[in-house]
């Protein structure tokens, strides 16, 4: 990498020994790219927990760079959450993304009310540095968290965040770059002055990345979707045009002094790798 740009990547427990081993082949060939840290998602409602442990240590020992594990608050206890952060902190694990996590379908914010619980993100985040000084990534919403009544609250949540012991945040992936840089004069001009990282996604299934982008409400600009318009049965072409985006995305923020990038790799090192290998041409 070039010495002014910085990397990093997320990863997802696999569903299958085939993901697994598929994942396991990209975090190495990743991992070569020096990034600043690596990150493992965890699960709605603590539903990979072990898994995201297992990773995080593996990763820990075998990878010379920090490793972070996602960690969500809302339907576990407090006291459950304590003792994996020790788990994490005795593993060599010195990284949260703290994040709320989402509201099971079948229940309500009312179901988790109650003492034992985590009543917001920075309450969360103020006792996980109070016990360890783990460094802290919290989640951006350049286009508003869904939850969100509006970009202005949205936007006083992360401060919020940043302000009871987060380190940086890190966004929601988007496609518009000028969506970025809007959301970065709207932070400093609420008084947010710690690093804002963009998050970018490379485009392994168009279909799939659609339903994906429709759940958390991030928008695909309609000329992203015309470059995929007729390529479900030619996945060479729709590959090369994936890394053409991924490439020229990246660049471009560079080009405007963002000195790092975090990329959601779905366990997959190809469009990824492109990106990276273009940055330190």
């Amino acid at each position: 990498m070039s010495k002014s740009t910085t990397i990093s990547f997320e990863f997802f427990p696999p569903k299958s020994a085939a993901a697994e081993s598929a994942m396991w082949e990209a975090v190495p060939e990743l991992a070569a790219l020096n990034p600043k840290f690596m990150t493992v998602t965890y699960g709605a409602g603590g539903s990979t927990k072990g898994q995201t442990l297992q990773i995080a240590e593996k990763m820990a020992a075998e990878q010379p760079m920090p490793i972070a594990s996602h960690l969500t608050f809302l339907t576990t206890e407090r006291e459950t959450l304590r003792e994996y952060l020790e788990e994490l902190w005795d593993r060599n694990v010195k990284h949260i993304v703290a994040l709320r996590g989402d509201l099971p379908k079948d229940k309500s914010f009312d179901d988790f009310k109650g003492d034992e619980f985590y009543k917001t993100t920075p309450e969360f985040i103020a006792d996980i540095v109070s016990r360890h000084p783990f460094e802290i990534s919290v989640g951006a919403y350049p286009e508003k968290h869904p939850d969100a009544a509006t970009l202005t609250d949205d936007i006083q949540t992360l401060k919020d965040k940043l302000d009871a012991g987060g380190t940086r945040g890190i966004t929601q992936f988007f496609f518009d770059n000028e969506v970025y840089y809007r959301f970065m004069d709207q932070c400093a001009a609420a008084g947010i002055s710690k690093p804002i990282v963009p998050g970018l996604v490379p485009i392994h299934d168009f279909n799939g990345l659609k339903r994906f982008a429709a759940n958390c409400q991030a928008n695909i600009p309609d000329w992203v979707g015309a470059k995929f318009e007729g390529l479900d049965n030619n996945p060479d072409e729709a590959y090369k045009i994936a890394v053409d985006l991924l490439v020229e995305q990246s660049l471009d923020l560079t080009k405007n002094g963002v000195d790092h990038i975090h990329y959601y790799t779905l366990n997959k090192a190809g469009i990824t790798r492109e990106a990276c290998k273009a940055l330190s041409a």
